[in-house]
Formats: C-alpha cells, sequence, structure tokens
C-alpha cells in the first residue's frame, strides 16, 4: 500500500549490525528506502546488513562509529546525505544490556548502561534532527523497551529499566519540541525477542518462564518489529508523534 510505502526516502538506522537493527534496516529496504547503516567499527553483522540491503536493489551506505561520540554521529549524518541524499527517516535501535544487583553495581555499569542507551540515543537524535529540521521534517523512532513501563520479574536491571523509561520520556520530550516543525519523534517498546540480547547467559534459563509470562506464549521474533518500525516511518502514521508503541505480545496488559 502506498500509505506504508517508503519508496524515495533516505533512512538511518543505528545498531544495524545485529538484531533488530539489523532486522529493521533491511525491512526499511523492503519498504523501499535506501538506508545508512550505522555501528560499531567491530560489528561483524554491519557488512552483511548492506549486502543483504544491495540484493532487495535499494542503495545503502555501511557508516562506522560509535553512537556516545555526537562529532561522530553527525559526520554519519553528514556522510549519508552526501552518498544517498537527504535524512527523512530515522531508526535509532543501537543498546546494550545486562544485570547485576543494585546494591553490588559498580558505577561504571551504570555510567555505560546511561551513555549508550541514553546519552546514544539522545545524540543520534541530535543529528538526525538537524539534517531533518533543515529539510522539513521527518520520523525519528528510538528503540525503547517495555523493561521501560514494568520492572522484569527475576531480572536485576535498574539501570537498563531506567534508561529505557528515560528513552521513552525522551522521544515525547522531542516530539513536542519538534511538532510544529515537521519532525515526528515515537518510540517502540519490544518485549521479549530472541535476540542475542535477550538469551544472553544472564537469562538464557528464563526463556521459558518469559514465554509462559507473555499471553501469546512466546517470544517476539524480530522480524515481527519491522511492520512497527516501517509503519512510524511511513506516511501511515502521518498524524502520529510522541507515541510509544508497545510490541509485547500482550506482557503489559497482565
Amino acid at each position: 500500500m502506498e500509505l506504508f510505502s517508503l519508496a524515495g526516502r533516505v533512512a538511518l538506522v543505528t545498531g544495524a549490525g545485529s538484531g533488530i537493527g539489523q532486522r529493521v534496516a533491511v525491512g526499511l529496504a523492503e519498504a523501499g528506502a535506501d538506508v545508512g547503516c550505522f555501528d560499531l567499527a567491530s560489528s561483524a553483522g554491519l557488512q552483511e546488513t548492506v549486502a543483504c540491503i544491495a540484493a532487495i536493489g535499494r542503495r545503502s551506505l555501511a557508516l562506522v562509529g560509535d553512537v556516545t561520540d555526537g562529532e561522530t554521529v553527525e559526520q554519519a549524518v553528514a556522510t549519508l546525505e552526501a552518498g544517498l541524499g537527504p535524512l527523512s527517516v530515522a531508526l535509532n535501535c543501537a543498546g546494550i544490556a545486562n544485570a547485576a544487583p543494585a546494591e553490588e553495581m559498580q558505577r561504571t555499569q551504570w555510567q555505560r548502561m546511561y551513555d549508550i542507551n541514553v546519552t546514544g540515543v539522545f545524540l543520534s537524535c541530535q543529528a538526525e534532527a538537524r539534517a531533518m529540521l533543515r529539510h522539513g521534517g521527518g520520523s525519528i523512532v528510538n528503540i525503547a523497551s517495555m523493561s521501560g513501563i514494568i520492572v522484569n520479574r527475576g531480572l536485576l536491571q535498574a539501570h537498563y529499566n531506567s534508561a529505557k523509561a528515560a528513552v521513552i520520556h525522551l522521544s515525547k520530550s522531542l516530539a513536542m519540541e519538534w511538532a510544529e516543525r515537521g519532525l515526528r519523534v515515537n518510540s517502540i517498546s519490544p518485549g521479549y525477542t530472541a535476540t542475542a540480547m535477550n538469551i544472553r547467559s544472564e537469562v538464557a534459563d528464563q526463556v521459558k518462564q518469559f514465554e509462559a509470562d507473555t499471553p501469546l506464549g512466546r517470544m517476539a521474533q524480530v522480524d515481527e518489529l519491522v511492520g512497527p518500525a516501517v509503519f512510524l516511518s511511513s506516511k501511515a502514521a502521518s498524524f502520529v508523534t510522541g507515541v510509544d508503541l508497545l510490541v509485547d505480545g500482550g506482557f503489559c496488559c497482565w
């Protein structure tokens, strides 16, 4: 449908080398966008993402950097626009997850979580918005988590939960700041999703419980984040801003 088409659009996806970011980057290309794929130099999957997009017949660029370095993100946006055209869609998926008891957590662990999952999202939004506002607007979507709304039973991750809550409210705040200038900002809060992040050693023994606690009886597949991402990036969501879209299999209804 034309409403959901991203034909002629140029997108940037952070965290595009793995997990949700990789699948969303390819999904935006499937919807017609040309896509800049941003991730760390150490990301083994970044070139794979670019190759998948090329196989679809869309243009793509591999952009290397760290979301905690604002100048690097600014340069990535400039490189993207020079190579593919004016930026109008951004999906900020870069993030980390880990766990530790709050009373034992080192400040360095707390700070790194906030540096990547909150400051990195803000710096990405800032660089993307500077470009989009020059062009008359666009759409930014930040990947948050249902952990920003609820506390995950059995997971000791006060730093992660509070950081994702910050992403949700940051997205709403930026949406209100930029609404009159044609720039929409929303977030997506996935539930338990079958990525490396959610089958890491800290939670491997709890996967069955995750699935049992989810009304749909399973974790999400990364493919199931593509539809929400395309929707919020497209004309279909032209009157949607400041929204946190739960994609949690009904988890937060309990």
